[in-house]
């Protein structure tokens, strides 16, 4: 898909562009007393609120629903600021457009679906306001992506990205892992792509959130999705991640905002020389990865002739202690080394296998 048609529509000065406003519209009240007090802050770009709320099991409160649209609106008039809010289908299209919502955004929930997707799209064509697309709840670039092109395919040329994780089995201390390496790999095949992080919901607790934002900023994304209400511990969905106005002013007035690109020419020189540095052991990384894997495929062959199975477990235990071990004392994080030896065993393991394989061929 071709993505150079996009428009850079929101002409960003700086970074963050933030998007900020309560989890649900509940009231009247608490949207123009939240929207104003963000607005008040002068880092708010865009006001947000959920007007339909998908809720993981039912009698869970699902937002107030099409009414709500008019407090949104209003609060934007008020406040001189842009509104956006979430849509699932084209019903909810329909009335966003109606009520003159300005940016409408995907959820993950709908995003996972290709045909809640369609539909929106469909619902879409002719209308080019900005719209967003979040990743959809599983770690799956591809199904973002078909996501982001089929909007894209329905004429939108305002079009950006949000990323707010991905759910996870295991327990983490976020609620959403961020899986950094999606978005990133999302934005270095389409570059002309903004994207938004959405640390609420990486985060899940206000405790987490400065440090999901920093890094957000840190990878260059364009800006920052943050909930926020008047009355978080009272707030009707998701109290737990939702901090106050003020807490958001301060936290975007400590974020540390790099710039993209070496400021001085001794700067970029030494960039420019470690960076080469780091290209030369990345290429010895792949020889030596490429020794190792060859070994891997002779001692496939003996396991083959010999009658061996190919998993030996007591051998994989020994390399995981001994090689974290030594990664530990060497100051590398266990996690990642933990993570590098389960792939390099994974890819032994396939190589060894294609040598059964071809014998059972052959035969």
């Amino acid at each position: 898909m071709d993505f150079s048609r996009i428009k850079d529509w929101n002409n960003f000065k700086t970074r963050p562009f933030l998007i900020s406003g309560p989890c649900s519209a509940e009231t009247e009240e608490q949207m123009q007393t939240t929207c104003q007090q963000l607005a008040q802050t002068g880092k708010v770009n865009v006001l947000r609120a959920g007007i339909w709320k998908p809720r993981t099991r039912p009698n869970a409160f699902e937002g107030v629903g099409k009414e709500a649209l008019t407090w949104l609106k209003q609060a934007g008039i008020d406040n001189n600021l842009p509104v956006a809010t979430e849509v699932a289908n084209a019903q909810h299209v329909e009335a966003c457009l109606k009520a003159g919502v300005d940016i409408l955004w995907i959820g993950a929930r709908t995003t996972v679906n290709p045909f809640s997707v369609q539909e929106v799209a469909d619902a879409l064509k002719g209308v080019d306001i900005p719209i967003l697309v979040k990743n959809p709840v599983n770690p799956d670039l591809q199904l973002w992506i078909g996501a982001l092109e089929r909007i894209h395919q329905a004429g939108v040329t305002k079009l950006g990205a949000i990323h707010r994780g991905f759910s996870s089995f295991q327990k983490t201390a976020y609620r959403n892992v961020p899986k950094w390496e999606i978005p990133i790999e999302l934005k270095a095949t389409f570059p002309e792509i903004d994207i938004i992080c959405d640390p609420s919901h990486i985060a899940g607790t206000r405790s987490l959130l400065a440090t999901v934002a920093q890094k957000a900023m840190d990878l260059e994304m364009t800006g920052l999705m943050i909930e926020s209400h008047v009355n978080p511990d009272e707030a009707w969905s998701d109290a737990k991640q939702q901090i106050n106005p003020e807490s958001l002013n301060e936290l975007i007035g400590n974020l540390t905002i790099r710039s993209t690109e070496a400021s001085s020419f001794e700067t970029s020189s030494e960039l420019t020389a470690f960076r080469k540095i780091i290209d030369e052991i990345d290429e010895s990384l792949i020889q030596t990865l490429v020794s190792r894997m060859a070994l891997s495929e002779k001692i496939g062959q003996y396991k083959l002739d010999n009658n061996v199975t190919i998993l030996q477990i007591k051998r994989w235990e020994e390399i995981k202690k001994t090689r974290m071990e030594h990664a530990h004392c060497e100051g590398l994080n266990n996690e990642f080394v933990k993570n590098l030896l389960q792939l390099i065993h994974k890819e032994s393991i396939r190589q060894q296998t294609d040598v059964m394989n071809k014998s059972v061929t052959v035969g």
